[in-house]
């Protein structure tokens, strides 16, 4: 039978699925099928994909995409990617009650293989008519046959830290299986692989290959030390030579995402040097690597009780994808105590500052903060295009400085002595000008003098 497969990225744009210790399941979701895609395509296997981008799709939308690819044929395969919540551990695979459960088990047994634990492979009814099946994927998808893989339970500690260091593992788990169940000749590629056994490390594995864990870690977008049983680690890296010195030649595996971390560039700015519209990649494919400056242009932020990505971009005059591409985040989920890397632009102390930023406390009002800078409540109004004078708790607003004020930019090692001695001032007079209830300072933060 000649099969052709479509490839179901779970949820997408406004439907954001499960969260959870740092996971979004739309982008997760999507991380997996673009793998998934780029892996069938090089091994021949005729695939579509629903979405590569975060869009939202209707549940009537995903199954006409679905169909409209290949038609409503018993040799289509539908793979639909998820990620699960509600406490469990481990992945699950649910086939449609028309199919028999053999392409599951098959898909079973390679997760198993790559370190997954499988929970169960089942079918699921719909209780209000126990004749169809529980999910639209498989109710409405005609003669083909669909698959639902829950990768593991992203609430979960243990299922997380795997699915965040070994989701490309698990993605090639289920290609492996496909072309099993399609009888395609399977390679993995052209990049050399160890399989983790039982009593391996990063380092001894390092040692054995005459590299670095650091190196090791790099090529595979590991976090942490852990390893799996059964996990595929990358060896060899074949970057280090590419044909031009900022041209990078895709490879197996490969996604925008993974390429900018290796480089250390921004994923915007990876897409804006090669006019990509969305994060499709094909094996093979030349890429420029956009060049970075070797200077240190960012500060150190440590996450507080009430932050998100929003208020701290505002507060440091960036963006949160700016944010997101430094730290190599993949959801907006952030920590308490986590500390971020936040970019800033260059900046130099100056006589003649136009603003500085401040953002609001409780009890604050345009008219204590006009007296505290000195400055009028009409002037904040005006620089701020406020219409009132209502003011939100974590809301940033420029102070307008005049042409007199003076202003420092504050660096790593700063303490407010060493500023108050450098400008001929004292710490009392610095705390009292910039609303300072204690000696902490933060890099970055602009300070009246």
């Amino acid at each position: 039978m000649n099969y052709r497969i479509v490839i179901d990225a779970g949820h997408g744009g406004d439907d954001g699925g499960a969260t959870g210790n740092g996971i979004i399941e739309k982008d997760l979701t999507l991380l997996i099928s673009n793998y998934m895609y780029n892996r069938l395509k090089e091994l021949g296997i005729p695939v579509s994909i629903t979405r590569t981008e975060d869009i939202t799709l209707s549940p009537a939308e995903r199954v006409d995409n679905i169909l409209s690819k290949y038609g409503n044929n018993s040799n289509v395969i539908v793979v639909s990617n998820h990620i699960n919540a509600g406490g469990g551990e481990g992945a699950e695979i649910i086939y449609a009650l028309r199919n028999n459960s053999n392409l599951s088990n098959i898909i079973s047994n390679n997760l198993e293989n790559a370190g997954q634990n499988v929970r169960k492979v089942y079918q699921r009814r719909l209780p209000s008519d126990t004749s169809k099946d529980y999910y639209f994927i498989h109710r409405n998808t005609g003669y083909t046959q669909p698959i639902i893989v829950e990768y593991g339970f992203l609430d979960n500690i243990n299922d997380s830290n795997k699915l965040k260091n070994n989701w490309q593992n698990y993605a090639e788990a289920v290609v492996k299986g496909l072309a099993e169940y399609t009888n395609t000749p399977y390679d993995l590629g052209v990049e050399d692989y160890y399989v983790v056994k039982k009593g391996d490390s990063l380092y001894s594995i390092a040692k054995i290959y005459n590299t670095t864990v650091e190196n090791i870690k790099k090529l595979n977008n590991l976090t942490s030390n852990t390893l799996s049983i059964g996990q595929k680690l990358k060896i060899n890296d074949q970057i280090d030579n590419p044909i031009e010195e900022n041209i990078y030649i895709v490879k197996s595996g490969d996604t925008l995402y993974s390429i900018a971390k290796k480089f250390n560039v921004k994923l915007d700015n990876l897409k804006e040097a090669n006019n990509l519209t969305s994060n499709m990649l094909s094996l093979n494919q030349k890429l420029i690597i956009p060049k970075i400056s070797n200077k240190e242009d960012y500060l150190l932020y440590e996450v507080k009780k009430g932050d998100n990505l929003y208020n701290i971009a505002n507060s440091y005059n960036t963006t949160v994808s700016d944010i997101m591409s430094l730290n190599n985040l993949s959801s907006n989920t952030l920590s308490i105590g986590q500390v971020l890397k936040v970019p800033l632009k260059e900046i130099e102390n100056t006589n003649s500052t136009e603003y500085t930023s401040y953002t609001i406390k409780k009890g604050d009002s345009l008219y204590s903060i006009s007296k505290t800078y000195g400055v009028s409540v009409e002037d904040i109004m005006k620089y701020n295009n406020l219409k009132t004078n209502l003011l939100n708790i974590g809301q940033t607003i420029k102070i307008p400085l005049s042409n007199n004020t003076k202003t420092y930019i504050v660096k790593r090692g700063d303490t407010l002595y060493s500023i108050a001695k450098a400008n001929n001032t004292t710490v009392e007079e610095i705390k009292t000008k910039n609303n300072l209830t204690s000696n902490t300072l933060t890099i970055g933060k602009t300070l009246k003098i």
